[in-house]
Protein backbone atom coordinates (compact mmCIF):
# COMPACT_ATOMS: atom_id res chain seq x y z
CA UNK A 1 0.00 0.00 0.00
CA UNK A 2 1.68 2.92 -1.10
CA UNK A 3 0.83 6.25 1.02
CA UNK A 4 1.81 9.07 -1.23
CA UNK A 5 0.12 12.12 0.66
CA UNK A 6 0.50 11.37 4.62
CA UNK A 7 -0.77 14.07 7.70
CA UNK A 8 0.05 13.79 11.08
CA UNK A 9 -1.95 15.97 13.76
CA UNK A 10 -0.74 16.76 16.93
CA UNK A 11 -1.08 20.39 17.99
CA UNK A 12 0.25 20.68 21.32
CA UNK A 13 2.33 20.50 23.92
CA UNK A 14 6.13 20.55 24.02
CA UNK A 15 6.13 17.04 25.72
CA UNK A 16 3.60 15.40 23.10
CA UNK A 17 5.30 17.08 19.82
CA UNK A 18 9.09 15.92 20.65
CA UNK A 19 7.56 12.21 21.22
CA UNK A 20 6.35 12.03 18.35
CA UNK A 21 9.41 12.62 16.34
CA UNK A 22 10.20 8.45 16.44
CA UNK A 23 6.96 7.97 14.54
CA UNK A 24 7.85 10.49 12.19
CA UNK A 25 11.48 9.32 11.57
CA UNK A 26 10.10 5.65 11.04
CA UNK A 27 7.23 6.49 8.85
CA UNK A 28 9.88 8.64 6.39
CA UNK A 29 11.61 5.48 6.39
CA UNK A 30 8.70 2.99 5.38
CA UNK A 31 7.57 5.66 3.02
CA UNK A 32 11.00 7.61 1.85
CA UNK A 33 9.34 9.12 -1.02
CA UNK A 34 5.81 10.03 0.63
CA UNK A 35 4.69 13.59 1.37
CA UNK A 36 4.68 13.53 4.91
CA UNK A 37 3.22 16.95 6.93
CA UNK A 38 2.30 17.74 10.63
CA UNK A 39 -0.14 20.29 11.57
CA UNK A 40 1.24 22.05 15.16
CA UNK A 41 0.48 24.93 17.32
CA UNK A 42 2.30 28.19 15.69
CA UNK A 43 4.16 28.44 18.82
CA UNK A 44 5.82 24.82 19.16
CA UNK A 45 6.65 24.29 15.45
CA UNK A 46 10.32 25.71 16.05
CA UNK A 47 10.28 21.97 17.57
CA UNK A 48 10.43 20.32 14.35
CA UNK A 49 10.78 23.29 12.24
CA UNK A 50 14.46 21.81 11.07
CA UNK A 51 13.00 18.20 11.04
CA UNK A 52 14.19 16.29 7.71
CA UNK A 53 11.36 13.60 7.77
CA UNK A 54 8.73 16.26 7.23
CA UNK A 55 7.85 17.65 4.18
CA UNK A 56 5.85 20.47 5.27
CA UNK A 57 5.17 21.84 8.60
CA UNK A 58 1.46 23.13 9.21
CA UNK A 59 1.51 26.18 11.59
CA UNK A 60 -2.10 26.35 13.34
CA UNK A 61 -1.92 29.83 15.26
CA UNK A 62 -4.79 29.69 17.78
CA UNK A 63 -4.92 33.35 18.04
CA UNK A 64 -7.58 33.39 15.12
CA UNK A 65 -9.78 30.64 17.01
CA UNK A 66 -12.59 28.89 14.80
CA UNK A 67 -11.47 31.13 11.52
CA UNK A 68 -8.10 28.80 11.68
CA UNK A 69 -9.66 25.76 12.30
CA UNK A 70 -11.83 26.47 9.00
CA UNK A 71 -9.09 27.13 7.02
CA UNK A 72 -6.60 24.38 8.10
CA UNK A 73 -9.74 22.17 6.99
CA UNK A 74 -10.07 23.47 3.58
CA UNK A 75 -6.45 23.23 3.02
CA UNK A 76 -6.25 19.49 4.17
CA UNK A 77 -9.17 18.92 1.84
CA UNK A 78 -7.56 20.48 -0.99
CA UNK A 79 -4.19 18.60 -0.19
CA UNK A 80 -6.10 15.07 -0.54
CA UNK A 81 -4.33 13.02 1.70
CA UNK A 82 -4.05 9.19 1.95
CA UNK A 83 -3.48 8.44 4.83
CA UNK A 84 -3.95 10.78 8.40
CA UNK A 85 -2.46 10.22 11.76
CA UNK A 86 -3.99 11.45 14.50
CA UNK A 87 -1.77 11.45 17.76
CA UNK A 88 -3.71 14.14 19.40
CA UNK A 89 -7.50 12.81 19.12
CA UNK A 90 -8.86 15.83 20.79
CA UNK A 91 -12.09 17.68 19.27
CA UNK A 92 -10.09 19.89 16.99
CA UNK A 93 -8.02 17.32 15.71
CA UNK A 94 -11.39 14.71 15.17
CA UNK A 95 -12.70 17.98 13.17
CA UNK A 96 -9.88 18.03 11.14
CA UNK A 97 -9.67 15.02 10.12
CA UNK A 98 -13.61 14.22 9.62
CA UNK A 99 -14.74 13.49 6.12
CA UNK A 100 -11.74 14.10 4.33
CA UNK A 101 -11.40 11.07 2.59
CA UNK A 102 -8.46 9.77 3.80
CA UNK A 103 -7.59 6.26 5.43
CA UNK A 104 -7.60 7.88 8.94
CA UNK A 105 -5.66 6.02 12.54
CA UNK A 106 -5.90 7.22 15.29
CA UNK A 107 -3.81 6.80 19.25
CA UNK A 108 -5.52 4.78 21.58
CA UNK A 109 -5.14 7.36 24.95
CA UNK A 110 -5.81 3.86 27.47
CA UNK A 111 -8.82 6.29 28.51
CA UNK A 112 -10.93 3.90 30.60
CA UNK A 113 -7.27 2.39 32.70
CA UNK A 114 -6.55 5.85 33.33
CA UNK A 115 -9.42 6.96 34.65
CA UNK A 116 -10.06 3.68 36.87
CA UNK A 117 -6.24 4.42 38.17
CA UNK A 118 -6.54 8.06 39.09
CA UNK A 119 -10.70 8.01 40.34
CA UNK A 120 -10.19 4.13 42.11
CA UNK A 121 -6.31 3.56 41.51
CA UNK A 122 -6.91 0.26 40.11
CA UNK A 123 -4.07 -0.50 38.34
CA UNK A 124 -4.59 -1.99 34.94
CA UNK A 125 -1.70 -1.30 33.54
CA UNK A 126 0.66 -4.62 32.87
CA UNK A 127 3.47 -2.23 32.46
CA UNK A 128 4.37 1.17 31.94
CA UNK A 129 3.94 1.65 27.86
CA UNK A 130 5.67 4.50 26.79
CA UNK A 131 3.68 7.36 24.44
CA UNK A 132 6.51 7.14 21.59
CA UNK A 133 5.05 3.54 21.77
CA UNK A 134 1.49 4.16 21.92
CA UNK A 135 1.83 6.52 19.20
CA UNK A 136 4.03 4.08 16.91
CA UNK A 137 1.42 1.54 18.02
CA UNK A 138 -1.00 4.05 15.43
CA UNK A 139 0.97 2.23 12.14
CA UNK A 140 0.86 -1.09 13.31
CA UNK A 141 -1.11 -2.07 10.55
CA UNK A 142 1.83 -0.94 8.33
CA UNK A 143 3.86 -3.09 9.65
CA UNK A 144 6.14 -0.15 11.51
CA UNK A 145 7.76 -0.86 14.52
CA UNK A 146 9.96 1.08 16.99
CA UNK A 147 13.83 1.70 15.72
CA UNK A 148 14.51 2.36 19.17
CA UNK A 149 16.74 5.36 18.12
CA UNK A 150 15.49 7.68 20.74
CA UNK A 151 13.95 10.79 20.40
CA UNK A 152 15.50 13.90 18.29
CA UNK A 153 15.45 17.76 17.97
CA UNK A 154 17.39 19.00 14.60
CA UNK A 155 19.29 22.34 16.08
CA UNK A 156 20.77 24.51 13.72
CA UNK A 157 24.59 25.50 14.32
CA UNK A 158 23.69 28.97 15.14
CA UNK A 159 21.33 28.18 17.49
CA UNK A 160 23.99 26.04 19.45
CA UNK A 161 26.58 29.43 18.99
CA UNK A 162 23.78 31.77 20.49
CA UNK A 163 23.50 29.08 23.60
CA UNK A 164 26.94 29.37 24.46
CA UNK A 165 27.44 32.59 24.30
CA UNK A 166 24.40 32.40 26.45
CA UNK A 167 26.08 29.89 29.27
CA UNK A 168 29.40 31.78 28.18
CA UNK A 169 30.19 27.88 27.26
CA UNK A 170 33.92 26.98 28.44
CA UNK A 171 34.40 22.75 27.78
CA UNK A 172 36.29 22.86 31.20
CA UNK A 173 33.02 23.38 33.20
CA UNK A 174 30.22 20.61 34.13
CA UNK A 175 26.97 22.45 33.76
CA UNK A 176 23.93 21.13 35.10
CA UNK A 177 20.47 22.20 34.28
CA UNK A 178 17.29 22.40 36.69
CA UNK A 179 14.38 23.12 35.13
CA UNK A 180 12.30 23.96 38.58
CA UNK A 181 8.67 24.28 36.97
CA UNK A 182 5.58 22.29 35.17
CA UNK A 183 2.46 23.38 33.82
CA UNK A 184 0.82 22.05 36.72
CA UNK A 185 1.59 22.78 40.49
CA UNK A 186 1.29 19.23 41.80
CA UNK A 187 3.90 18.06 39.29
CA UNK A 188 6.35 20.79 40.68
CA UNK A 189 9.15 19.76 43.31
CA UNK A 190 9.39 22.87 46.13
CA UNK A 191 11.69 25.75 45.07
CA UNK A 192 13.60 26.25 47.90
CA UNK A 193 14.87 22.61 47.63
CA UNK A 194 15.82 23.08 44.14
CA UNK A 195 17.51 26.02 45.61
CA UNK A 196 20.04 23.80 48.12
CA UNK A 197 19.77 20.63 45.93
CA UNK A 198 21.47 23.35 43.27
CA UNK A 199 23.73 25.02 45.74
CA UNK A 200 24.50 21.05 46.99
CA UNK A 201 25.57 20.06 43.22
CA UNK A 202 27.35 23.44 42.66
CA UNK A 203 29.64 22.82 46.12
CA UNK A 204 30.20 19.19 45.85
CA UNK A 205 30.81 18.81 41.87
CA UNK A 206 32.12 21.92 41.34
CA UNK A 207 29.44 22.60 38.73
CA UNK A 208 27.69 25.98 36.67
CA UNK A 209 24.04 25.19 37.79
CA UNK A 210 21.54 26.63 34.92
CA UNK A 211 18.20 27.58 35.49
CA UNK A 212 15.77 26.85 32.64
CA UNK A 213 12.24 27.47 31.99
CA UNK A 214 9.67 29.62 29.65
CA UNK A 215 8.23 32.90 30.77
CA UNK A 216 5.84 31.68 33.15
CA UNK A 217 8.44 30.12 35.01
CA UNK A 218 10.25 33.51 35.60
CA UNK A 219 9.05 33.77 39.15
CA UNK A 220 9.82 30.37 40.00
CA UNK A 221 12.92 30.65 38.64
CA UNK A 222 13.58 33.90 40.22
CA UNK A 223 13.01 33.00 43.69
CA UNK A 224 15.44 29.81 43.16
CA UNK A 225 18.44 32.20 41.72
CA UNK A 226 17.75 34.48 45.21
CA UNK A 227 18.10 30.82 47.62
CA UNK A 228 20.84 29.88 46.70
CA UNK A 229 24.23 30.98 47.55
CA UNK A 230 26.73 30.35 44.48
CA UNK A 231 24.93 31.85 42.16
CA UNK A 232 23.33 29.81 38.92
CA UNK A 233 23.47 30.89 35.35
CA UNK A 234 19.36 32.02 35.18
CA UNK A 235 18.00 31.27 31.68
CA UNK A 236 14.33 31.51 32.31
CA UNK A 237 12.50 32.76 29.92
CA UNK A 238 15.44 33.92 27.90
CA UNK A 239 15.90 30.81 25.66
CA UNK A 240 13.70 29.69 22.89
CA UNK A 241 12.66 26.18 22.68
CA UNK A 242 15.70 25.60 20.58
CA UNK A 243 18.05 27.57 22.70
CA UNK A 244 16.71 25.81 25.54
CA UNK A 245 17.37 22.25 23.47
CA UNK A 246 21.22 23.59 22.53
CA UNK A 247 21.59 24.07 26.30
CA UNK A 248 20.96 20.84 26.99
CA UNK A 249 23.31 19.27 24.97
CA UNK A 250 25.89 21.24 26.58
CA UNK A 251 24.63 20.06 30.28
CA UNK A 252 25.79 16.77 31.79
CA UNK A 253 22.41 16.51 33.76
CA UNK A 254 19.04 17.56 33.31
CA UNK A 255 16.81 17.85 37.07
CA UNK A 256 13.19 18.11 36.34
CA UNK A 257 9.75 18.12 37.44
CA UNK A 258 7.66 15.86 34.68
CA UNK A 259 7.66 18.75 32.27
CA UNK A 260 8.03 19.44 28.54
CA UNK A 261 12.25 20.19 29.50
CA UNK A 262 12.34 16.55 30.62
CA UNK A 263 11.75 15.67 26.76
CA UNK A 264 13.51 18.08 25.32
CA UNK A 265 16.50 16.87 27.48
CA UNK A 266 15.96 12.96 26.60
CA UNK A 267 16.14 14.19 22.59
CA UNK A 268 19.26 15.61 23.47
CA UNK A 269 20.80 12.52 24.86
CA UNK A 270 21.08 14.22 28.65
CA UNK A 271 20.96 12.06 31.69
CA UNK A 272 17.80 12.95 33.61
CA UNK A 273 16.49 12.39 37.14
CA UNK A 274 13.19 13.34 36.83
CA UNK A 275 10.58 14.35 39.98
CA UNK A 276 7.55 12.96 39.67
CA UNK A 277 4.60 14.08 42.08
CA UNK A 278 0.84 13.89 41.09
CA UNK A 279 1.29 11.75 38.12
CA UNK A 280 2.95 8.38 37.82
CA UNK A 281 4.79 6.32 35.09
CA UNK A 282 1.93 4.09 33.84
CA UNK A 283 0.40 7.07 31.85
CA UNK A 284 3.78 7.14 29.68
CA UNK A 285 5.38 10.40 30.05
CA UNK A 286 8.37 8.87 31.63
CA UNK A 287 12.15 10.23 30.24
CA UNK A 288 13.18 8.37 27.20
CA UNK A 289 16.06 6.54 25.40
CA UNK A 290 18.58 8.07 28.06
CA UNK A 291 20.13 7.17 31.00
CA UNK A 292 17.93 8.17 34.08
CA UNK A 293 16.27 7.62 37.71
CA UNK A 294 12.69 9.03 37.98
CA UNK A 295 12.11 10.06 41.96
CA UNK A 296 9.12 9.30 43.64
CA UNK A 297 7.06 8.71 46.49
CA UNK A 298 4.56 5.68 46.82
CA UNK A 299 1.57 7.50 48.13
CA UNK A 300 -1.94 5.90 48.72
CA UNK A 301 -3.38 9.17 46.88
CA UNK A 302 -1.17 9.29 43.76
CA UNK A 303 -2.03 9.59 41.00
CA UNK A 304 -4.57 12.11 41.35
CA UNK A 305 -4.61 13.26 37.76
CA UNK A 306 -3.04 12.24 34.61
CA UNK A 307 -1.81 16.15 34.30
CA UNK A 308 -1.55 17.54 37.02
CA UNK A 309 -3.77 19.67 39.04
CA UNK A 310 -3.04 23.59 40.71
CA UNK A 311 -3.53 22.32 44.11
CA UNK A 312 -3.00 19.07 46.19
CA UNK A 313 -6.34 17.76 46.30
CA UNK A 314 -5.58 16.22 49.87
CA UNK A 315 -3.89 19.33 51.15
CA UNK A 316 -1.12 17.77 52.36
CA UNK A 317 1.25 17.36 48.86
CA UNK A 318 3.00 14.48 50.64
CA UNK A 319 3.73 13.05 46.95
CA UNK A 320 6.64 16.07 46.72
CA UNK A 321 7.17 17.15 50.40
CA UNK A 322 8.44 13.62 51.30
CA UNK A 323 10.84 14.12 48.51
CA UNK A 324 14.50 15.38 50.20
CA UNK A 325 17.03 17.01 48.76
CA UNK A 326 19.35 14.23 49.84
CA UNK A 327 17.06 11.47 47.70
CA UNK A 328 17.47 13.89 44.63
CA UNK A 329 20.88 14.62 45.16
CA UNK A 330 22.04 11.21 45.56
CA UNK A 331 20.46 10.15 42.20
CA UNK A 332 22.74 13.00 40.73
CA UNK A 333 25.69 11.38 42.01
CA UNK A 334 24.66 8.21 40.43
CA UNK A 335 24.12 9.49 37.25
CA UNK A 336 27.42 11.62 37.41
CA UNK A 337 29.52 9.34 38.49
Amino acid sequence: MKHQKILIIRLSSIGDIVLSTPLIRVLRNKFPNSQIDFIIKKEFSELLKYNPNLTNLIEFNTENGFKELLRLKSQILKENYDLIIDIHNNLRSIFLRMFTGAHVVRINKRVFKRFLLVKFKINLYKNAIHVVDRYIETLSNFSIKNDNQGLEIFVPEDTIEIAKNKINFSDKNLYIAIAPSAKHETKRWLPERFAQLGDKLAEKFKAKIILLGGKEDEDRCRFVEEMMVSKPINLCGKTTLLESAAVLSMCKLLVTNDSGLMHIGSAMKTKIVAIFGSTVKEFGFFPYGVENIVIEKNIPCRPCSHIGRNKCPEGHFKCMRDIQVEDVFNACAILLR
